[in-house]
């Protein structure tokens, strides 16, 4: 079930009005009977794996508290980290190893017959597989306690909200939360209008502005024969706009959703398109996957407490294992790689950064270094994703050729995107509400809040017209339905 479907529209209410009617001892039960149907609803099937990866973890988090031996846990973790990552790897990257395989063996002249295993991934498995995975490796360092009620963690894991695309919660913060249920108040008018605030905006993000976006960046992608340095160009930029609010638009439905019922998740994304350098761009996205490879990857690989050389290996390590992540394809570890490079690049030049703007007595305190800062990093970011959009090497090759080779600022002026299909009257369209998204993103920046809290801090009256007017532009320019391809959102894939 996707948050942009008829089916959600009629399943959320019902949800959360018997959410606020049923018994507070059974409001978790029944949250974790609608995880399960909302996860169902796209493959029944799909459960089966989810409840696995639950029951493993579960027990391995039991077998964790139980045991004094330290070689004992560790084979314990050990084991419940092959069973839960061999099951991620089967379905993602099967078909990525023997394709890797097979073009080595082709490399020395050995010609192998590549067989392609054709099964759907489930939906949601890479967040629900580090959410299990993180919750375990917190028991075994004693930062959670193991959880002895198995509907509880159960639901920790399946939490609809953000099961399918996060964010990737951690024990302490959610699963608390769950056990409070039978304790604080529910019943928040001030969450509720916030959270419904927030809701209308990531469907916004995700069905107007990403959608509308899509439709460019795919014709563009579609033509690449014909395309040249603009629309390549302008393609990059569009998709970087896209990729970020199909995910952050999905973040911000969930995190709305989740508050409506008195729940607090993590904030996953902090105005990344704002950040003054790659490395506060991390800071800023996909922050519970970028603070999870953080605490149990880079960390105990040594972090930054090293010498230089084996903190920059373990960047790289970090970066390459986060690109796969994303993809089974090395277009999604080379991007991966080109970030982590970037960090490097970016902490092996801040010395000479810092003597030249002495020597030049650059106001590194003024807006324009801020804002120059900010176009250095959107533009690096941008370039990566490229390499996260092509489905191909040879894609890759065809896009940057086009992008460097055929200069035509002219087309501008003409009427030479007509093969696109695009409607220069639906060019202004997205114009229009990208102007709205970044008065959004400032609200964020600017107050540190988000727009559901900026809004409730407004009169009434104010929130009214906002609310009324959200919901006309996502009903009459919203880009959705059963005809519509692109209608789910990018992540699901990951």
């Amino acid at each position: 079930m996707q948050f942009n479907s008829v089916q959600f529209l009629i399943f959320f209410p019902i949800v959360v009005g018997i959410y606020f009617l049923v018994p507070k001892k059974l409001k978790y039960l029944w949250l974790l009977i609608s995880s399960y149907y909302f996860y169902a609803c796209r493959n029944a099937g799909f459960a089966l794996f989810l409840l696995a990866s639950t029951v493993i973890t579960y027990g391995a988090g039991l077998l964790l508290e139980k045991s004094q031996e330290q070689k004992k846990k560790k084979w314990i973790v050990a084991g419940s980290l092959v069973i839960n990552l061999g099951i991620l790897g089967y379905f993602k990257y099967t078909n990525f190893l023997l394709g890797t395989i097979t073009g080595i063996a082709q490399v020395f002249g050995i010609q192998v017959q590549r067989p392609v295993f054709d099964f759907l991934m489930p939906l949601g498995i890479s967040f629900y597989t580090f959410q299990a995975l993180g919750y375990l490796i917190d028991v075994y360092r004693g930062d959670s306690k193991a959880e002895r009620n198995f509907f509880r963690y159960a639901l920790f894991i399946s939490f609809f909200p953000q099961l399918l695309q996060g964010p990737i919660e951690r024990a302490k913060n959610l699963l608390t939360q769950i056990h409070e249920l039978e304790e604080k108040r529910l019943w928040d008018y001030h969450k509720i209008v916030s959270g419904f605030g927030l809701m209308l905006w990531g469907m916004f993000q995700k069905v107007v502005v990403a959608d509308r976006c899509g439709i460019f960046v795919d014709a563009v992608h579609e033509n690449l024969f014909a395309a040249g340095m603009v629309e390549t160009v302008a393609a990059a930029i569009l998709y970087s706009i896209q990729i970020y609010c199909d995910f952050v638009g999905y973040s911000t439905v969930a995190i709305g959703a989740a508050r409506v019922m008195g729940f607090s998740i993590m904030e996953n994304f902090d105005t990344p398109y704002f950040a003054t350098s790659i490395q506060d761009f991390w800071r800023r996205w996909h922050i519970s996957l970028s603070t999870w490879f953080r605490d149990y990857v880079y960390i105990p690989l040594g972090g930054s407490r090293c010498s230089r050389l084996k903190k920059y290996r373990n960047i790289m390590i970090t970066f390459l294992l986060s690109g796969l992540w994303h993809g089974a394809s090395w277009t999604f570890v080379f991007w991966g790689g080109l970030h982590g490079a970037f960090q490097i690049i970016g902490d092996l030049l801040r010395p000479i950064k810092k003597k030249v703007n002495d020597a030049l007595h650059v106001k590194t305190e003024a807006f324009s270094y801020k804002l120059g800062q900010m176009t250095i990093t959107f533009g690096l970011t941008t370039f990566a994703w490229i390499f996260f959009r092509v489905k191909s090497w040879d894609q890759l090759i065809l896009y940057f050729n086009r992008m460097f080779t055929k200069i035509n600022p002219w087309i501008l002026f003409g009427g030479g995107l007509d093969y696109l299909n695009i409607n220069r009257d639906d060019v202004k369209i997205v114009v229009a509400f990208l102007a709205i998204l970044l008065l959004g993103e400032i609200v964020r920046y600017v107050k540190k809040v988000d727009v559901g809290e900026y809004l409730w801090q407004q009169n009434l009256w104010f929130r009214i017209i906002v609310f009324i007017v959200l919901i006309m532009i996502i009903l009459v320019y919203g880009e959705y339905g059963i005809h519509f391809d692109s209608g789910k959102f990018v992540y699901f894939d990951f």
